[in-house]
């Protein structure tokens, strides 16, 4: 059972993270040691490429950090074609990395993410394969070596992390793995014409039960955050992205979350130490992720990892059309169709709710004189007006509430001369505000427009004929 617990600390440097426990002697986990003077990107450790097909990974051979991520199929806009979204960086101002690595109790030996590591190879690429794996190796001529390994899919922003250790000494060794995402973040500047300005970007939790988005500023104001969970995880969304570290379930782990310095946010986990006997070997596994928040891929790691995914209050209504749009899109291919075809569709699953309601508001436009009329004999009587007006809806089949239910659905031409103005005014304000919004709602947007209007006209060119029809056979029964 995974549980919060926040301690009212300021600033946490990581030189307070606890040490590691014995194994068996207690729950608590080993978390990182204390950071050098120096960072990664001041020392200058000559570093490994990595490049699949959807990604360009940089790992330095440093402790076998993560430290550059560019996401090869995303630009950062469209007329930035050939700039790319970065989601893990040593530039200043957007640092972000993946550090690991393993900590031993009683003073053995242990390689962290300051250690150096070595690699028969500077740079590796997927090169049409369907994975490959990065090694890392670290000894200190004890008889203890720890191999740190990557593994990496074709079309998968999914990084599988495996640290091995080796006991190849006649004592008994302990510890464990810890991971540690690290990320700058900015303040957030709120803008009507930036819809990415309004989602969240910061870091989340899952404690096993519900999950959780971590303001800076309470960080800052609370102290850090801690839980244990069988089977929890934590990331950094940076909008439509996500860095994530997922950790072996059904393995109770320590999560820890702690600003340090003014905006960086660190997060970590690690667990109890495990004992290696002499001659054998032990392997941890945590799974990472970097990359744009592909449902299918959260899924494949862990359910809840699509809890990153956040449609706010409509959730209900959203996590549907959202798995409808993407099983269009694996038949067709393109997302503009994609958008197309279901708005389509719901237009379709709603067409008798609309026709009905569309209905009703034709025959109450139609109304409009007759209504007038009687407004003016009854000026000074309300309750024969109502009456009146209430004879006058059943002489004519119309009910004045269906109209109302449909909300999107927009009368072309009013009769009040004022909202005819301002009808005529609001495609022109909306041009001005879609040009900023996401081509994928403008897209929907004027879908759904056409299509209301196609079958607004339709509607008002029957409900015309039927009155018209009407009118002719009232008189001909006149005549007759």
């Amino acid at each position: 059972m995974g549980f919060f617990r926040t301690h009212g600390l300021d600033n946490v440097p990581d030189a307070s993270l606890p040490e590691i426990s014995d194994p068996g002697t207690s729950s608590t986990a080993p978390l990182a040691p204390e950071e050098p003077a120096q960072s990664i990107a001041e020392q200058q450790a000559p570093v490994i490429r990595v490049t699949t097909d959807v990604l360009d990974i940089e790992i330095s051979t440093q402790g076998g950090t993560l430290q550059k991520a560019v996401l090869l199929r995303y630009p950062v806009a469209k007329d930035q074609p050939d700039t790319l979204v970065e989601l893990l960086s040593t530039r200043p101002g957007e640092t972000g990395l993946i550090e690991s690595g393993v900590r031993a109790t009683g003073g053995a030996a242990e390689a962290t993410h300051l250690a150096m590591f070595s690699s028969s190879r500077a740079s590796y690429e997927l090169d049409g394969r369907d994975e490959i794996v990065v090694p890392l190796t670290w000894s200190d001529g004890s008889g203890i070596v720890i191999e740190k390994r990557y593994r990496f899919r074709k079309g998968s922003y999914a990084i599988g992390l495996e640290q091995q250790v080796k006991n190849g000494t006649e004592t008994l060794w302990s510890g464990a793995e810890y991971v540690r995402l690290k990320r700058h973040f900015k303040g957030q500047e709120r803008s009507m014409f930036d819809v990415d300005s309004y989602s969240f970007a910061g870091p989340i939790i899952y404690n096993g039960e519900k999950s959780d988005k971590l303001k800076h500023d309470d960080l800052v104001e609370d102290g850090r955050v801690e839980f244990y969970a069988k089977q929890g995880w934590f990331g950094s969304i940076q909008h439509h992205f996500l860095s994530a570290v997922v950790p072996q379930p059904g393995i109770e782990h320590r999560y820890e979350v702690a600003v340090v310095g003014d905006v960086s946010v660190s997060s970590t986990i690690g667990r109890s130490a495990e004992a290696v006997a002499p001659g054998s070997s032990k392997t941890f596994e945590t799974t990472l992720f970097v990359g744009p928040k592909l449902q299918s891929q959260l899924e494949e790691i862990d359910k809840t990892l699509k809890l990153t995914v956040d449609y706010g209050w409509l959730t209900i209504i959203s996590q549907p059309l959202f798995w409808l749009l993407s099983k269009v899109h694996t038949f067709v291919g393109n997302w503009g169709v994609s958008i197309i075809l279901v708005t389509l569709l719901i237009k379709l699953a709603f067409y008798k709710l609309t026709e009905s309601s569309g209905r009703s508001m034709a025959k109450m436009r139609n109304l409009q004189p007759r209504m007038k009329a009687l407004q003016d004999r009854y000026k000074d009587d309300r309750q024969a007006l109502s009456q009146a007006m209430m004879e006058l809806y059943k002489r004519e089949k119309v009910n004045p509430a269906a109209g109302c239910l449909p909300i999107l659905i927009q009368m072309p031409a009013p009769a009040d001369p004022v909202q005819a103005k301002v009808m005529q005014i609001m495609p022109v304000m909306f041009t001005v505000f879609f040009a900023f919004f996401p081509s994928g709602l403008v897209l929907y947007w004027v879908t759904n427009t056409l299509l209301s209007i196609a079958q607004q006209w339709k509607i008002n060119t029957v409900v015309e004929a039927e009155a018209k029809a009407q009118k002719s056979s009232k008189k001909k029964k006149k005549d007759d």
